[in-house]
């Protein structure tokens, strides 16, 4: 039952957050009383069993929660006059509508408050996934390569500063969109990654966190046309959303890129994803992070079947993104292409110039790919030992067993 709590806990936080934000103007006290939402069914479900809209049920308990909030609030008058920018009158049923009105909106208005200028670019990012995504901190640290207690001091911080300056809760102006279009760009990006690739838990991907963040990232187009990387990052999600449903088996087991059924990709959002490039290039500006990436993508997309794919471009590809935002996750990717491109002995020997590199001690993947190509050369012996490596890295039940079922098959070459 836990587990099932807290599966529906990371699909609802964000639009409990972001509803009692509006309601009671403080993020921190919004996630306050989403959290005592959150222990109330902890301690209500086990025994009565889940709710018929556990997703509801939980939005009326916080709900329930602030209006006590608001009620005993010394500066209650001061509150009405808040909640009066949203509503007529201040009436259950005005609160009901506020909270169960366009969640879209809300969580459009929650990213740009949590990625307001008051906040350094990495405490933004690392707010926006922790109260849009209901993302844990340790999650998080992953994302940005970092200590888990750096991640909790930042957002600890985060929240305070939000509350001390007084940051509305509501979307910028048009002329103060592009200062502050980059940080909620990499809060979308990073929160479609990690329902692309789940850190944690049971199921490799979660579809309704790429759902979520795509949706965001076409309301961003709507109301910034002119932003070439709004449009690259749309893009790349468009096209990668189109693989979510071959992703997996029928048993929610991995299934990788180079054994995907291709006919049963979403022909549909990759015409989209296609689109929203040629738009992104219209524009007349080179090619950002997000556009170099969504070309990757249609370079996947657009080959017929995958010994088609063309690897020398998407190397060039990599190799320009290595140039427009160097990180040693890009090098790790570049390597992989070049691997493909031009042999496995090629992408090895750019992986082992990573192999001191601090970001990326406990990143599973560099051990993966390592055991990838020692395989394909031959060496398995080495190849089953950076696969169990590599298995002892990740938090992801499914890609830990998928790394272990590679070792084994090393195990068997030998």
């Amino acid at each position: 039952m836990e587990r099932t709590i807290e599966a529906i806990w990371r699909m609802e936080s964000s639009k409990l957050v972001a509803a009692l934000t509006r309601m009671v103007r403080d993020v921190g006290l919004a996630e306050d009383l989403a959290q005592d939402a959150l222990v109330v069914a902890l301690e209500k479900w086990p025994a009565s069993g889940l709710p018929d809209n556990p997703g509801g049920w939980l939005m009326t308990t916080a709900k329930r929660r602030a209006l006590d909030h608001i009620r005993r609030s010394k500066l209650r008058d001061q509150k009405y006059v808040d909640l009066a920018h949203g509503m007529p009158l201040y009436t259950e049923d005005d609160v009901d509508q506020a909270i169960d009105g366009e969640i879209g909106d809300d969580l459009l208005r929650l990213i740009f408050m949590t990625c307001h200028p008051v906040l350094s670019q990495d405490a933004r990012v690392a707010l926006t996934l922790r109260l849009l995504c209901g993302l844990a901190t340790d999650e998080i640290a992953r994302s940005f390569l970092v200590a888990e207690s750096t991640i909790a001091q930042r957002i600890v911080r985060a929240k305070k500063t939000l509350k001390t300056e007084q940051v509305p809760f509501e979307l910028p102006a048009r002329d103060e969109l592009q200062g502050r279009m980059s940080a909620v760009l990499e809060v979308i990006y990073l929160m479609f990654n990690e329902g692309y690739s789940a850190t944690s838990g049971e199921q490799w991907t979660r579809p309704l966190l790429c759902q979520k963040a795509l949706r965001l990232g076409r309301v961003l187009a709507e109301i910034a046309p002119a932003e070439p990387e709004v449009h690259g990052l749309v893009a790349l999600m468009e096209i990668q959303s189109s693989r979510l449903r071959t992703r997996v088996d029928a048993k929610g087991d991995p299934v990788l890129l180079m054994d995907q059924n291709r006919a049963a990709w979403d022909w549909l959002l990759i015409r989209r994803g296609l689109a929203a490039l040629d738009r992104c290039r219209s524009l007349g500006r080179p090619l950002g992070p997000y556009a170099l990436q969504a070309a990757i993508a249609a370079c996947h997309a657009q080959a017929p079947a995958a010994e088609e794919t063309d690897w020398p471009r998407i190397a060039a590809l990599y190799e320009a993104l290595a140039r427009a935002a160097p990180s040693p996750i890009v090098e790790l990717n570049r390597a992989v292409a070049i691997a493909m491109a031009f042999g496995p002995a090629f992408g090895l020997q750019m992986l082992d110039a990573l192999q001191d590199e601090p970001a990326l001690a406990d990143y599973y993947l560099l051990p993966s790919v390592r055991g990838d190509l020692l395989f394909k050369l031959g060496r398995s012996d080495e190849a089953r030992a950076e696969f169990l490596r590599a298995a002892s890295l990740t938090r992801n039940e499914r890609e830990r067993a998928l790394l272990l079922g590679r070792a084994a098959k090393c195990e068997s070459a030998l």
